[in-house]
């Protein structure tokens, strides 16, 4: 049933998109995938600081904006499909969001960040407004067709998220991340590799997640199949990564475990 080639893009945000989506076609990705909020780098601030918050909200963009048609420009050029991510305009609050474009330009998918990290004043999600929900696409590469869903960051650390997509249909989920994912003191480890290696077992679904590289986070970005198995992962540079997953072992998964699907 074909394999599905994810890149995942584990570069800063001062890296022209352009350079890496033909980056990503010459490694014979289907879709490239970049870090959360890459339109400002998820840049950290004083959220209770009236200026920043202003200057920041001025950084916001829309789906039409000059930001988001370099990402289409570059996914018709190089005829792949892109997940861009961005700060959204919108009144009163911003979103988190990240919008699949097809190899014509144009959004096939687009999501605003649910689980929100407002718990941090210097977390940029402090300021921003919650997402509503999760949505499924279907998408045609080279081999055929392919469900697939977005989260992002702390989404996936939340079951319903993936129960959602999963629910809906989506195989593969991709997942824009920033923060720290097998060096965070305040937590065991590489807890969140194993978490998202466990909601894919428990979801039957691919999740491929694009970090940023050091010093903004500690790279790592990772893929991980049905069976909970790591298919690809990256050190802590700059790098591109590319994930192969299997069609055809996602579809036997979710057509033969019945042990785990029936509960989706």
């Amino acid at each position: 049933m074909g394999t599905l080639v994810v890149a995942l893009a584990q570069y800063l945000s001062d890296r022209d998109p352009g350079l890496t989506v033909r980056e990503a076609k010459n490694v014979g990705a289907d879709v490239v995938v970049f870090p959360e909020m890459y339109s400002n780098g998820y840049a950290s601030f004083d959220t209770k600081d009236l200026a920043a918050l202003e200057r920041w909200r001025s950084e916001a963009c829309g789906l039409d904006s000059a930001y988001l048609k370099q990402f289409r420009q570059a996914a018709q050029t190089n005829d792949i499909h892109v997940v861009a991510t961005f700060l959204e305009a919108a009144d009163p609050k911003p979103f988190n969001a990240a919008v699949l474009i097809g190899p014509s330009g144009r959004t096939i998918l687009h999501h605003r960040k649910v689980h929100i990290c407002d718990f941090d004043s210097q977390s940029p999600d402090s300021a921003c407004e919650r997402g509503k929900g999760f949505g499924v696409a279907e998408i045609e590469i080279a081999s055929g067709t392919v469900k697939v869903g977005l989260m992002i960051c702390m989404d996936r650390e939340y079951p319903e998220a993936a129960r959602a997509l999963s629910s809906g249909g989506a195989e593969i989920a991709f997942v824009p991340n920033c923060c720290r994912l097998v060096s965070d003191r305040e937590v065991s480890s590489d807890v969140r590799v194993a978490q998202t290696r466990g909601r894919a077992f428990e979801m039957v679904m691919g999740i491929a997640v694009s970090n940023y590289p050091t010093p903004r986070a500690d790279g790592h970005s990772f893929a991980v199949d049905p069976t909970g198995a790591v298919i690809a992962m990256a050190d802590e540079s700059a790098s591109l990564i590319t994930a192969r997953f299997d069609l055809s072992l996602i579809r036997k998964a979710r057509s033969e475990d019945h042990f785990r699907w029936r509960f989706q």
